[in-house]
Formats: C-alpha cells, sequence, structure tokens
C-alpha cells in the first residue's frame, strides 16, 4: 500500500498545528471519551452519522499533540474514503509501521471501522499480543458494532454513544453561556430568559447536528436534507442491499408519524409492503440510529408486547427537513426532543398506557428501580387529563417517585406533580 493515501487523513504528519483546524469546540459531556485515550482498552465510538465523532476523535489527537506525543504516533483513517477499500488492515497498518512508526507506541484511529471485514478479531488479536498499539475506533452503525464487539472485545474496551448536541451544547455552539447555579436559584434576567426561549425555537426546528448549528442559514436545511440521504443511502440501502424506493418510502412514513404508535397493519396498509419487510426495515433503521423504539412499560413481558412500539427519530431538524408540517407537530416535536434528552442520559424509559386510555409519555426506570412519570404539555393550559393519568399511574405503581409535567411556562408543584418549563427541564 502507498503510505500516500493517508497522508490528506494525517495533516499533523507535515505540521502538527493543523490539528487546530479540524477540534472543532468542546463538547463537556464527552470529557471522559477524550481521556479514554489515555488508558490501553479499545475506545469504541457509536452514534448516528454527522454528530460529531470525527471531530471527538480529533480532539483525542490534540490531547496527544500536547502532551509531547510524536505526530508520527498517530494514525487516523476513514474507511468511507473509496481510495482505501483495496487495502486490507494488515496493508495499512503495516505501511505506517514500517514507514513511519516501526518501534514506537502507536495511537490508532479507524474511523467507520465497520467498513472492513472481521475487524473485530482482527484488533481483539493485536490487542490480546500486547502490541504497543492503542485503539480508538468509531462506526455509525449498532448492530455490526455492538454484534461482534460484544462477543469478540468483552473486557477490553470502553464504549461510548455521541449524539447530536443537546439544547445545553446548543447554547454553547451560540455563544451563550448560562451558570447552572443561577438557573437553579432561578436567577435569571428576562433577557437571558428570552434570548433561551429564541434559541429553543431554533432548537425544535433545526436539531443539534453540530455542523448544522455553525452552518449559514440559508443552507440548514438543505444540508438536513442531504444528511437525511446520506444515512438512508450509504448507511441502509447500500450496506444492505435494499431496494432504495421502499426504504425511502418507510422512512418517509416513520419520521412522518414520529412519536406515535406504530401499527404494521397500518404501516402495510399504507405502503403495501410485508409485515416481515416492516420488521427488518426498521431493524435496519435503528441500527443506522436514525430512528428509536419506545417499549410499553409493565413488569409482563408478555403484556409489554401487546401494545405498539412508539417510534422516535434522532433529531427534530432532520425530521423537519424531509417530512410535511402540520400546525400540531410543536407537541410532537417537543416530545421528541424530551425522549432524546432521557435516552441521551442512559435512561432506561418506556409510555404507560391503560385500558381506559390514560397514558404517560414516558415511565423513567431509576438505578434503584423507582420510576418516574412524566407528561409532555407544551401549553399554559394543562389539560387535566395529563395529571389524571400520572395519578393514576402512581395508583398503580407504588414504587413511583416523581411526578413531572414539561410545559412551555407553567412552574409550580400540585398534587404531587412537579411542573417545569421545557427550557428549564432541559438545562437542569
Amino acid at each position: 500500500m502507498e503510505l500516500e493515501k493517508l497522508n490528506e487523513w494525517n495533516p499533523w504528519w507535515e505540521n502538527k498545528e493543523l490539528i487546530n483546524e479540524l477540534i472543532g469546540i468542546t463538547r463537556d459531556e464527552y470529557n471522559l471519551l477524550v481521556n479514554s485515550i489515555e488508558i490501553r482498552e479499545i475506545t469504541i465510538i457509536t452514534g448516528v452519522r454527522r454528530s460529531g465523532k470525527s471531530t471527538l476523535m480529533y480532539q483525542m489527537i490534540k490531547k496527544l499533540l500536547e502532551k509531547g506525543i510524536s505526530s508520527k504516533q498517530i494514525l487516523f483513517v476513514n474507511f468511507d474514503d473509496k481510495k482505501l477499500s483495496p487495502d486490507s488492515l494488515d496493508d495499512i497498518y503495516e505501511s505506517y509501521r514500517i514507514n513511519l512508526n516501526p518501534e514506537k507506541k502507536a495511537y490508532i484511529f479507524f474511523d467507520e471501522v465497520h467498513k472492513k471485514n472481521d475487524w473485530e478479531s482482527w484488533i481483539r488479536k493485536k490487542y490480546d499480543l500486547k502490541t504497543k498499539d492503542k485503539f480508538v475506533i468509531s462506526g455509525s452503525c449498532s448492530y455490526l458494532l455492538k454484534k461482534e464487539y460484544s462477543v469478540l472485545l468483552t473486557g477490553r474496551n470502553l464504549t461510548f454513544e455521541v449524539f447530536p448536541l443537546d439544547f445545553k451544547e446548543f447554547l454553547l455552539f451560540n455563544n451563550i453561556k448560562l451558570e447552572k447555579e443561577n438557573i437553579e436559584k432561578g436567577i435569571l434576567l428576562e433577557k437571558s430568559k428570552i434570548v433561551i426561549l429564541n434559541k429553543l425555537n431554533a432548537y425544535l426546528e433545526l436539531g443539534g447536528f453540530p455542523e448544522i448549528v455553525l452552518k449559514e442559514e440559508q443552507f440548514k436545511m438543505q444540508v438536513l436534507k442531504q444528511y437525511f440521504d446520506d444515512i438512508l443511502y450509504k448507511d441502509i440501502v447500500d450496506r444492505y442491499n435494499l431496494n432504495s424506493q421502499k426504504t425511502s418510502d418507510l422512512a418517509l412514513f416513520l419520521i412522518t408519524n414520529f412519536t406515535s404508535p406504530i401499527s404494521l397493519r397500518n404501516v402495510r396498509n399504507s405502503l403495501g409492503v410485508s409485515y416481515d419487510l416492516i420488521k427488518d426495515y426498521l431493524s435496519y433503521f435503528k441500527e443506522a440510529f436514525i430512528f428509536f423504539t419506545l417499549e410499553h412499560f409493565s413488569y409482563s413481558l408478555k403484556e409489554q408486547k401487546t401494545l405498539a412500539s412508539k417510534i422516535y427519530c434522532i433529531d427534530n431538524g432532520l425530521r423537519n427537513a424531509v417530512s410535511f408540517k402540520f400546525s400540531k407537530d410543536e407537541g410532537r416535536l417537543v416530545e421528541n426532543l424530551v425522549f432524546l434528552e432521557l435516552k441521551r442520559k442512559g435512561n432506561e424509559i418506556y409510555y404507560w398506557k391503560n385500558s381506559k386510555q390514560e397514558e404517560v409519555d414516558f415511565i423513567v426506570k431509576n438505578k434503584d428501580n423507582s420510576l418516574d412519570a412524566i407528561n409532555v404539555s407544551y401549553s399554559d393550559d394543562i389539560n387535566e387529563r395529563e395529571l389524571k393519568s400520572l395519578l393514576k399511574f402512581k395508583e398503580s405503581f407504588k414504587k413511583t417517585k416523581e411526578l413531572i409535567v414539561i410545559t412551555k411556562d407553567i412552574e409550580k408543584k400540585q398534587q404531587d406533580i412537579n411542573f417545569i418549563p421545557l427550557w428549564k427541564w432541559l438545562l437542569e
């Protein structure tokens, strides 16, 4: 393999200052990920395409260079590069070692590693032979990563899932920094609150893909549409050799009906495709991190499966760029946003509905097995049904600890229910 193929991916070999053009804005939420460059275990980074995985890898490289590690000890390879398709992992590794770094410890970054067959066996062998290598690998497909490394890399890795920006990060990317202590104490000037609410509207519309936040306004939606196409065709259609029209039709159906229960019968009737195809395609969408499903809450697995799953989308901006919009969408965008925030925090979450059609949007199962129940009502005129459903859930499940209604601007406590404005809930 010619080493020249790797030069453009490793500009620090020529001038280490060039790393500064790649590192983007620091995301404190992923400090542990960046610091994992210090340990021997393999660092695995998963997440939807364009969520910032590569930038976090560049921040790890910046950290190494600041510590005095030689630039020649750092190898970055992006396997999305078609020029590298003919080259095996052995070809790349040996060319790098022979030409640049024959003896010293190497810090090796493989971006979109799942494009190479048997990558997991190759890396495991290096790790078990205790070669002088630290591996950091990324991929935008949960199935390929989790299936293989759960078996072959158990005990040898630390795994991190990267999401698009949360609201706190969105504000920072817009040069707005707020003191957490002031928010908690309610010390917030009216003009600061106005700015926050303005940015919250933008966040609901544009989502949190890092490059979109920094992009010129007139190009944001067009680029988001391109993101959607890239995920659909590069991460799903091409990878699994699917029918592109059926894949697109089903994705658009799901993204239009986000936050709703998904009945396989309704999907089949709307699109004229089989149950098996729907199930397979939905699993591919989930593996590419574009959609998530939310199951009904019950201590009985059989009962849990009696109700349909609800569907959520990885990013509101992505959804808005490709779906028809309706006046009722604001409430659904807020519900999707709350789901993503709960998911981002690693919570075990469900929804709940009983035979009387009383429903709770989100049930959070805490580590101590207690439960929190959350309804989303983005309004200052709360429907009494929202409160009755929460109280009914608490009556039905004695382990319930906290009841929450996420509102537009109401903040109070009533009947053991905490009413919290969305902006404050997101920032706390």
